[in-house]
């Protein structure tokens, strides 16, 4: 697209915009300063190093695309390629499994720092802050049950896999001078009716006091909840009433999952009835079609309301945002690029919106106005303010990332066997 046409659709907007009282330069700085935590598991359907296998666990990669990255030269090269057509500077978030082992096979509670050198020296040259997650699926010692398990060898091996996982992440928000922010997801659960609900929960919550006591300065802790897994649909022991009680009385971080809840709950409610009480929010972008299935972002109206609530609620302070689906059904790196760019531009749309106005409306009991106010603000060119971010971060504008895109499939992606 020519740059002179952004300018010029820009500047028709920014004059829009500054006729209901916002201000478009403010919103580009401020959306400039939203870093989403790009997930690396997108690049190859969630195997990662360890062992080349499918997932297993509750979850499942569905599809079978061509061009999977095979290994972590090609999981880094597809990164890059994404990132060069998400305007912005963003993070990394790492599973566990994707370590740099050497070609060695190193079980899960033998994982240390070393093991993600070369991802912490490989972030820095490429202006990425990375965030951490422990990897409790796809092993042999899974099962249906991990920190809640009641044989002590199956739960020791997965604290003492957690306990490293924290030291990693540690040593990463350290050295990059930023706390890692690091999440903990476990599919412990049962496919049929239980009967000892509460002691699969007193052990998980044991487990997890055991895995805090340590304390660190660099790396930030946060728990995510899930509805149910595939082959776990009748009982899930950590549950969103479960962690959010654990993440009140220990000042954790709870992880809010678009995709792990019922298709009638709204997430965007959440983010208003949870600050009170908690000192931080993570948040995984998703999108669900009839049950937690990892479709890629796009703009819909979960995704909207989730970012306005994040601005009216003055909270991008307080909330991290990163993605979480892995769709193989497609080429995963235009479902990367779909997927961030769909929460930014959701993100812009909130950011241009008038809310110190509708505030003094909602004040002055002025629900005509307020009402207006808000359907007005869908129609105006909000698109135009984000390609000038396009534009100005020296990405792709509007559609011209599809044949870039098209380009590195040809010449790479598509020659991986």
């Amino acid at each position: 697209m020519k740059e002179e046409l952004v300018h010029k659709a820009y500047e028709i907007a920014q004059e829009r915009y500054a006729a209901i009282g916002v201000d478009t330069e403010k919103a580009i700085k401020n959306l400039s300063n939203i870093h989403i935590s790009l997930h690396c598991w997108q690049t190859d359907d969630v195997v990662g190093f360890e062992r080349n296998e499918a997932l297993s666990g509750g979850i499942q990669a569905t599809g079978n695309y061509p061009g999977r990255a095979r290994n972590i030269d090609e999981v880094r090269a597809d990164i890059i390629e994404a990132k060069s057509l998400i305007p912005g500077s963003h993070r990394l978030n790492l599973h566990e499994i994707y370590g740099d082992f050497g070609g060695k096979f190193v079980d899960r509670d033998q994982v240390e720092p070393k093991h993600f050198e070369s991802w912490i020296q490989w972030a820095a040259e490429n202006n990425l802050k990375l965030d951490f997650n422990s990897t409790s699926f796809s092993h042999p010692k899974s099962g249906n049950l991990t920190l809640a398990n009641p044989d002590k060898g199956i739960r020791d091996f997965w604290i003492e896999h957690t306990k490293r996982c924290r030291a990693v992440a540690e040593e990463m928000g350290r050295r990059q001078g930023d706390p890692c922010i690091m999440n903990l997801w476990i599919h412990d659960g049962s496919k049929d009716l239980t009967v000892n609900r509460l002691k699969y929960r007193e052990i998980l919550k044991a487990s997890l006091d055991e895995i805090f006591k340590q304390k660190y300065d660099n790396m930030k802790d946060c728990i995510e909840a899930k509805l149910f897994g595939i082959g776990l649909e009748s009982y899930t022991v950590g549950s969103s009433d479960f962690y959010i009680a654990y993440c009140a009385q220990n000042r954790k971080i709870f992880t809010i999952d678009t995709g792990h809840y019922h298709p009638t709950e709204n997430c965007y409610d959440k983010i208003s009835a949870l600050l009170p009480f908690l000192p931080e929010l993570m948040l995984h972008v998703s999108r669900p079609v009839r049950w937690d299935s990892d479709h890629v972002v796009i703009i819909n109206d979960e995704v909207s309301e989730l970012c306005k609530e994040l601005v009216r609620a003055d909270a991008l302070d307080r909330v991290h945002i990163g993605l979480d689906y892995f769709d193989a059904s497609i080429n995963r790196i235009g479902a990367y690029v779909i997927g961030t760019r769909a929460t930014q531009k959701c993100l812009m749309m909130a950011l241009l919106e008038n809310t110190a106005k509708l505030r003094e409306y909602e004040a002055s009991d002025k629900g005509f106005q307020r009402l207006a106010l808000m359907e007005e603000g869908k129609a105006l060119p909000w698109n135009a303010v984000y390609d000038e971010f396009c534009l100005r971060s020296g990405v792709p504008v509007g559609p011209e990332f599809i044949s870039a895109i098209e380009k590195y499939e040809k010449e790479i992606s598509l020659k991986r066997k």
